[in-house]
């Protein structure tokens, strides 16, 4: 087995870019592994292809890209106040090896596998936590701290006290974040080691603490195998979107039964569409969205509430799509942008910050109906659904042919 070397850097700090060059300059590494997958490596050389809006349509993800999109903008930010682009070490890392004729090996996970991981790991607290934390972040909300990122590449203590800060935030996104990937770059790094005499391993500074305990105990290694599996946990959003269906037709049929009328039947129908259609057009237009994607979430979103597998998310991205055009330049202009409203501006990101808010709407809209819709009907459910479910019992007992 060979020697593993490790450099623990801040994204955007440029003490990391000057260790990393000195560092492979003076160990001469054998090769170099860099906290990267196939993809962040094309992007941060500019080679990547950008996604097209029918694979992001297509793909449905919309809060999880909202995420990425504005952690990236937050990195960036800070970036922007240190003088220093994020991943100008790893860079810095990739030019400094090809200028010595070093190998290079991309030691991280995937990071569509891991962001899968992230979000799909996270309970609803922990994601609401998190989307008011982001929110808060890039709107510019909260407390102004100044933050030293020179102190926190050189403290190891620092680091791993804001580590488990995060993790007392958020123990199962900080566990697909953070532990998972300490797990997976120590594979890689001893991978790499059984080949090599002396590997150079640049990795952010909140994985030097996980890769050394893996690498003093290699037998605490969870299996490769279990982390790189696509997650697989229960469907709840399947499950509340049938739950919900059978709660409205069951709720339906017993007015029916009650007595009260045909028109009370009719008007409980109708506030089910007025109030699903009018939050999730009002979310629409929240996110900016135009005019005709806010009436396409207003048509569907009665329709789509009572279908789990559609959100009226997906047609008023579609509408919007159409009309404001974004084009592939949109995703750099993300990146470039300086602030959330620049983001805003850009087409694609409205077209996803339309799809996420009309589903929040829609969802909203569907929690709202079934609090309000007796008090809006002016009956007492009470006495509605005792007499409807006793109808409906009399009923079924009255077809039964036993």
């Amino acid at each position: 087995m060979g020697e593993i070397r490790l450099v623990g850097t801040a994204h955007v700090s440029q003490a990391s870019v000057d260790e990393v060059r000195s560092t492979i300059e003076e160990y001469q590494p054998d090769v170099v592994a860099i906290e990267l997958d196939k993809a962040r490596f094309a992007a941060i050389r500019n080679q990547g292809e950008k996604p097209t809006v029918n694979e992001i349509l297509k793909g449905g993800n919309f809060s999880e890209l909202l995420v990425q999109w504005s952690l990236a903008y937050i990195q960036r930010k800070i970036g922007m106040d240190a003088g220093v682009e994020p991943g100008a070490e790893m860079l810095a890392a990739i030019e400094e090896a090809e200028k010595n004729n070093i190998p290079i090996a991309l030691a991280d996970r995937d990071i569509r596998l891991t962001l899968s991981r992230f979000w799909g790991g996270m309970g609803i607290i922990e994601k609401l936590k998190l989307l008011f934390a982001v929110v808060g972040a890039v709107a510019g909300g909260g407390d102004e701290e100044e933050i030293d990122i020179e102190e926190l590449t050189k403290n190891q203590d620092l680091v791993e006290a804001s580590i488990e800060e995060f993790r007392k935030f958020s123990p199962k996104g900080a566990a697909a974040l953070i532990g998972e990937r300490d797990a997976y770059l120590t594979h890689s790094l001893l991978g790499l080691a059984s080949k090599n005499e002396k590997v150079l391993g640049i990795v952010g500074a909140g994985h030097v603490k996980g890769i050394k305990e893996y690498m003093a105990k290699p037998e605490t290694l969870p299996p490769f195998s279990s982390l790189v599996e696509q997650p697989k946990g229960f469907p709840w959003k399947l499950a509340f979107g049938v739950f919900f269906v059978a709660l409205f037709a069951f709720l339906i049929l017993l007015i029916g039964f009650s007595g009260v009328g045909l028109d009370v039947l009719l008007e409980a129908i109708f506030y089910w569409i007025i109030i699903n259609g009018v939050l999730a057009a009002g979310f629409t237009l929240l996110a900016g969205g135009h005019p005709l994607s806010a009436l396409a979430a207003f048509g569907v979103s009665w329709m789509t509430s009572l279908n789990p597998f559609l959100a009226a998310g997906w047609f008023a991205a579609i509408t919007e799509a159409k009309v404001r055009k974004p084009q592939a330049s949109d995703f750099q202009e993300i990146l470039d942008a300086e602030s959330f409203n620049e983001m805003r501006k850009v087409p694609i990101f409205r077209v996803v910050l339309v799809a996420a808010l009309a589903n929040v709407g829609s969802t909203i809209g569907t929690f709202a109906y079934f609090i309000f819709i007796f008090p809006i009907l002016g009956i007492d459910p009470t006495v509605i659904l005792a007499d409807g479910f006793s109808n409906l019992i009399s009923f079924i007992e009255g077809i039964l042919p036993f």
